[in-house]
Formats: structure tokens, C-alpha cells, sequence
């Protein structure tokens, strides 16, 4: 009764982002707003191309338009409040719209693992079952694979949200960092919450190991495949149908593994500059990285690259 109280009496959070060094909010605001601009075109006009080309009707396609409405949602559910937090002297948010946006950007990273790990089964099979890819990848297959990692990242953050908003919070209210990380939070608790740690053990293999895996041996038997082509240009031809992909989960994995992976100061000095690289990095998950996205299937895909320019040259001709 006496922890539900304490939940209760907390209304709102102070999200601490980078007041301890106000000269670089007005210059992170700028870049941040530019960047998040960029998001919107470069992945809109993505699902833009996806749909409209019938040539580009296919399960590659079909996961790419995913990848590129799923990274608008993730951004949409942080930027707004990261920009909001650099022009607002006191940067507070409510108790239920920190749970609302912790349920929006956990779910799109837990999706988003997921998804990236259907892509690279999706480069396996055309690779390396190419007679077979019309059948294994059929639509009545590649929508419920979409649909299964959207419904999958929503379940496991609706878990983890609700078991970290349960905990009581008395006292310290302030999270330092620019929106409501879930470990951020979990670090203002009032309670042994050894069972969040536990489920986000569990949820870390779940949604970071296995996908990773499934990437990992996808690759290895494409590697094998292309190796086995005789001729350079063949080989060359089926590595760039996998090389953007490949290069969007390097970025993706490679921040994470670097945002959690490296150790921690026990300096005091040292903590206070390594929490602010650790908000640095969690920025560039958070907002570069879906800009990188649509970057990069564009400059190493030919038949995306004719798309927008088919598009394009339709509305520049209708003008």
C-alpha cells in the first residue's frame, strides 16, 4: 500500500539532458531539427517509392518500407521532446507520457532487431535458394514475418514499461538523460528490481542475441555462395543486394554494442564525461542512424535510385 502511494505521489520527471552544458543546446537543437528533416524526406520518400513502383514489390521492398516507417516512429517518439527540452528552461515531462514514450522507443528498437534479422534471412534465400526464393518468400509468408516483428517489439515493451513504471519512485525524480530511457528510470526505483533486470536479460537475448545470430550465420552461407560464383562481375552483382543491409546492421549493432558494451568510470570526473558521451551516443542511435538508413539504400541500390527519379521527374512533370 505504502509503495503504491509512492508511485502515485510522483506526477512528473526532469529530464536532465544537456543542462549541465547549456552552450551546446541551442547548436544541438539546430542539428537535431535538420537531421530529424532529413529523416522525415529521405524515409518518406522511401515508403513513397515502395509503394508506388510495382518494381519494387518484393519482399526486399516490402521489409525496407517497414524499416523506413518504423525509423520515422522511432524518431517522432523522442525528437519532439529532445527539442522541446533544449528551448524549455524547466525540462519536465508527466509520469504517463514518460510511460508512452518508453513504450514507443522500446518498441520500435525491439522491432527494428527483429526486422533487420528477417532482411537477412530474406538476402539468404534469394542468394542462396534463388530457384526457390518465389515460393519461400511468397507474400502469404514476408507480411506475417513484418507483422510478427511489429507485434513481437510492442509485446516485449508493453512488458517491460509496465514492469518499470509499477516501481516506486520516492525521492529523486530526475532522470539524466533526454527522454525516458528505460535504464535511466529503472536507476531512480525505490525497490529491488532484480525482476526488470532479470526480464531485460531475458529480453536482450530474445531480440539483440538471436537476431544477431540469425544474421550472423545468414551471412556466412551468402559469403559462401557469392565465393563460389565463377565470374568477378557475378559475384560483385550479388554482393550489392546485401551490402546496404549489411551496412545498416554494422551501424545499428556497432552503437549499441558500443553504448552498453564499454566499461564504466569509477572516477567521478571521468562519470560525468562519460555520461555525457553515453547521451552523445544514444543521440546517434537515436536520431543518426535512421537518417543513415535511407542514405544508404539509396546510394547502393540501382533500382531505388531509378524509382526516385521516376518519382520525381511524375511530379516535376505535373507541375
Amino acid at each position: 500500500m505504502e509503495s503504491a502511494n509512492q508511485t502515485a505521489s510522483v506526477t512528473e520527471f526532469i529530464l536532465l539532458g544537456l543542462s549541465a552544458h547549456p552552450k551546446l543546446e541551442k547548436t544541438f537543437f539546430v542539428l537535431i531539427l535538420l537531421t530529424y528533416l532529413v529523416i522525415l524526406l529521405g524515409n518518406g520518400v522511401l515508403i513513397l517509392v515502395t509503394i508506388l513502383d510495382s518494381r519494387l514489390h518484393t519482399p526486399m521492398y516490402f521489409f525496407l518500407g517497414n524499416l523506413s516507417f518504423l525509423d520515422i516512429c522511432y524518431t517522432t517518439s523522442s525528437v519532439p521532446l529532445i527539442l522541446d527540452s533544449f528551448l524549455t528552461p524547466r525540462k519536465t515531462i508527466s509520469f504517463s507520457a514518460c510511460a508512452v514514450q518508453m513504450f514507443l522507443s522500446f518498441a520500435m528498437g525491439a522491432t527494428e532487431c527483429v526486422l533487420l534479422g528477417m532482411m537477412a534471412f530474406d538476402r539468404y534465400v534469394a542468394i542462396c535458394n534463388p530457384l526457390r526464393y518465389p515460393i519461400v518468400m511468397s507474400k502469404a509468408v514476408y507480411v506475417p514475418m513484418a507483422a510478427g516483428s511489429w507485434a513481437a517489439g510492442c509485446a516485449a515493451s508493453m512488458v517491460q514499461t509496465s514492469l518499470a513504471m509499477r516501481l516506486p519512485f520516492c525521492g529523486d525524480n530526475v532522470i539524466n538523460h533526454f527522454t525516458c530511457e528505460i535504464l535511466a528510470v529503472l536507476k531512480l526505483a525505490c525497490a529491488d528490481i532484480s525482476i526488470n533486470v532479470i526480464s531485460m536479460g531475458v529480453t536482450n537475448v530474445i531480440f539483440l542475441v538471436v537476431p544477431v545470430l540469425l544474421i550472423f550465420v545468414s551471412y556466412i552461407f551468402i559469403l559462401t555462395t557469392i565465393l563460389r560464383i565463377p565470374s568477378a562481375e557475378g559475384r560483385k552483382k550479388a554482393f550489392s543486394t546485401c551490402s546496404a543491409h549489411l551496412t545498416v546492421v554494422v551501424i545499428f549493432y556497432g552503437t549499441i554494442l558500443f553504448m552498453y558494451g564499454k566499461p564504466k568510470s569509477k572516477d567521478p570526473l571521468g562519470a560525468d564525461k562519460q555520461d555525457l558521451a553515453d547521451k552523445l551516443t544514444s543521440l546517434f542511435y537515436g536520431v543518426v542512424t535512421p537518417m543513415l538508413n535511407p542514405i544508404i539504400y539509396s546510394l547502393r541500390n540501382k533500382d531505388v535510385k531509378a524509382a526516385v527519379r521516376n518519382l520525381v521527374s511524375q511530379k516535376c512533370f505535373i507541375w
